[in-house]
């Protein structure tokens, strides 16, 4: 059912919605490679690039899955083949205990942190830190429990929908909204890694704001800005990225996220693409104002004596804009004119109103 859209929200008291500029999230995830320097630095790129968010993941390998190498357990394909979904976890996760000195070098350097918890015990970790907001994973979209625990915490939440049909959507918004969430975005996404940009089908997003309504953004796995600028001009109110200090650097996310200057383009030109959206206007903008002296207007072109019929011969549109609009040539045409002209004046712009005066 069609609801109306709930046009903004607030994490940290910075408005997102539709009448806002893109709130772009720089996702840290799995970036770091074991290294809280790295880390740091991660932060220091979001806030230097204008990123409006740097956002963690918060988990243990034993919180996720299970240490097992049997069927059900092992990746087979993509980044990650041949690994056991604990091995991978346990590769990518970051140390609890580095969370409090990523959360006060984000606070030193005045940018909203929070992270994405994948059980509930993250979720008391996260409230420890006094987490202004949590973000809930695709995968963890039909977790309506995990969604339930963090939306009780009556914090912003925002929930990835990779994967999620409508109905799953539906069911997680119902039960963040059950446990009392009233601040809520949610974000198209594909679960790929990366994923394809013919694959995204923006104009999903459309349906989720006509849907849902509630604020709707875009989670970008694709390798490059061109997917996130595009959702802006469909009406994506929130982009987030996963970012990495070197492409090359190894780790399980860095090959599909985007370095330091891919960031500060993307906030650059998410910005640019929000501006250019503007509002329905049909006026003369500002910087096209000087021109319209350059537009067509009806010149005479040949000399016209005083009881002479204005005809094709003597009259054209032409450029500058000084004359009689184009619009009122066949009127003009077969008129006689009452006084003489010269070759290269305006028509008078009131030549017609005032022939009928005289009649």
């Amino acid at each position: 059912m069609t609801q109306k859209l709930k046009t903004s929200m607030q994490i940290a008291g910075r408005a997102i919605g539709p009448e806002h500029p893109p709130y772009v999230i720089a996702e840290l995830s799995a970036n770091h490679n074991g290294c809280l320097d790295t880390a740091l630095r991660i932060i220091d790129v979001a806030k230097e690039v204008g990123a409006a968010a740097v956002k963690l993941q918060t988990y243990r390998p034993d919180t996720i899955t299970l240490d097992s190498r049997g069927p059900d357990f092992l990746i087979h394909g993509g980044l990650w083949d041949g690994k056991s979904l604990y091995e991978l976890y346990q590769w990518a996760y970051m140390p609890w205990d580095w969370h409090k000195p990523l959360f006060e070098h984000a606070r030193r350097r005045d940018i909203t942190i929070f992270s994405s918890p994948f059980d509930s015990t993250a979720v008391d970790l996260l409230e420890d830190l006094n987490a202004p907001a949590y973000k809930i994973a695709s995968f963890e979209a039909v977790d309506l429990p995990l969604i339930r625990y963090a939306a009780s915490t009556k914090k912003p939440l925002v929930i990835s929908t990779g994967m999620a049909s409508r109905d799953e959507i539906g069911e997680a918004i119902e039960a963040a909204r059950s446990a009392g969430c009233r601040e809520l975005a949610i974000l198209h996404c594909v679960s790929g890694y990366p994923a394809l940009a013919e694959h995204y089908n923006l104009h999903t997003i459309r349906d989720m704001i006509d849907h849902f309504g509630v604020v709707v953004g875009l989670s970008d796995h694709t390798i490059d800005n061109t997917t996130a600028i595009a959702s802006v001009a469909l009406g994506a109110s929130i982009i987030e990225k996963h970012v990495t200090l070197d492409r090359n650097g190894g780790g399980p996310d860095d090959s599909f996220s985007l370095e330091p200057d891919g960031l500060l383009a993307l906030t650059t030109e998410a910005r640019r693409c929000w501006n250019a959206m503007g509002k329905v206007t049909y006026q003369v903008q500002e910087s096209e104002a000087p021109n319209q002296k350059f537009r067509r207007s009806l010149y005479i072109v040949k000399p016209v004596a005083a009881g002479e019929k204005f005809s094709p011969e003597n009259v054209r549109s032409i450029r500058p804009g000084y004359g009689l609009a184009p619009k009122h040539y066949d009127a003009l045409i077969g008129q006689t004119a009452t006084r003489d002209f010269a070759a290269g004046e305006p028509v008078p712009r009131d030549i017609l109103a005032a022939d009928m005066a005289t009649r």
